[in-house]
């Protein structure tokens, strides 16, 4: 995740903030394609993105960089790494919501900023003070609750945490303009999706112009809602501090949260609650820890 160290700006504020927004309401647009099976979602999200990303590489002037791009092997193995890992994460959000499983995507994604840490001291060596590994065993006992609840392990929370952990441990790796890797990724996923599709249609189960505009529209678009966000935050994350952009991602998960408990009407009993505080007080000292730092920077 990259950012200024020393500065905020307004345009950074707008950008990543349109992100979060559209990310925080995500639930009630898939809601609405719940009767629709996540792998029939998952390849128009990739379909309907390729156009989206290749007018916004075409805008940046970048067609050179997508051409050099697609004739390095290593380039191209990171950003097929990247895009399985994206896939997963997408086909298990989706079905999630469809499935009234809403609460567990919100803890995934308030737990991922936490296991990003753990995967920087594990695979990169990096120092953990005291606070940040208290907040990483609150998590871990926040996760260990649920699943003596629940009798399992709360696998959709898992299974995304640790997809978008790794995919954004990759993308760092990854030596292109996140924009351009969104489209590498995007286009390596465009073949899996045309024969997804086809065989949609071909075994008649496709809902893609045939069970009314309503559903058309919405899968159509599917890539605007998938792309856009991605490209705002990628823009919005290099015009504000790490520090800024750590508070600012709690925002997403906070709205899917408060989108499962009162919309959507999810059960949240007190071990739910409990487990969640241990979320919030996890994050707030990881917060705390990231802003104290950033206030010793000259």
């Amino acid at each position: 995740m990259s950012g200024s160290e020393h500065r905020d700006t307004r345009e950074g504020f707008l950008y990543a903030g349109a992100a979060y927004f559209i990310w925080g309401f995500l639930p009630l647009y898939m809601k609405a394609l719940a009767h629709v099976p996540a792998w029939e979602v998952v390849p128009h999200r990739v379909l309907w993105s390729l156009p989206i990303a290749l007018l916004a590489v075409w805008w940046q002037g970048r067609g050179g960089a997508l051409r050099t791009a697609l004739t390095t092997p290593r380039t191209l193995a990171m950003a097929l790494l990247t895009a399985t890992l994206i896939s997963v994460n997408w086909g298990i959000y989706v079905w999630a919501i469809g499935a009234g499983r809403a609460l567990e995507t919100a803890l995934g994604y308030y737990v991922n900023p936490l296991f990003s840490v753990f995967l920087a001291a594990v695979l990169i060596g990096e120092r953990l003070n005291r606070p940040q590994v208290f907040a990483i065993v609150l998590a871990a006992l926040a996760v260990a609750l649920l699943t003596w609840e629940a009798g399992g392990v709360p696998w959709v929370s898992i299974v995304l945490t640790v997809t978008w952990g790794f995919y954004a441990y990759f993308k760092r790796i990854l030596s292109v303009e996140p924009t351009l890797g969104f489209l590498l990724e995007i286009t390596l996923l465009t073949p899996i999706a045309v024969v997804m599709y086809v065989w949609f249609e071909v075994s008649a189960a496709s809902h893609f112009l045939h069970t009314g505009a309503t559903d058309t529209l919405l899968l159509a678009g599917a890539g605007l809602v998938t792309a856009v966000p991605l490209m705002l935050y990628a823009t919005g994350a290099k015009l504000l501090r790490l520090s800024t952009i750590a508070v600012m991602q709690y925002s997403a998960p906070t709205m899917i949260f408060l989108i499962a408990v009162f919309v959507f009407d999810e059960p949240f009993g007190a071990t739910k609650l409990v487990a969640f505080s241990l979320i919030w007080a996890a994050l707030v000292i990881y917060t705390w820890t990231l802003i104290a730092a950033a206030r010793r920077l000259p």
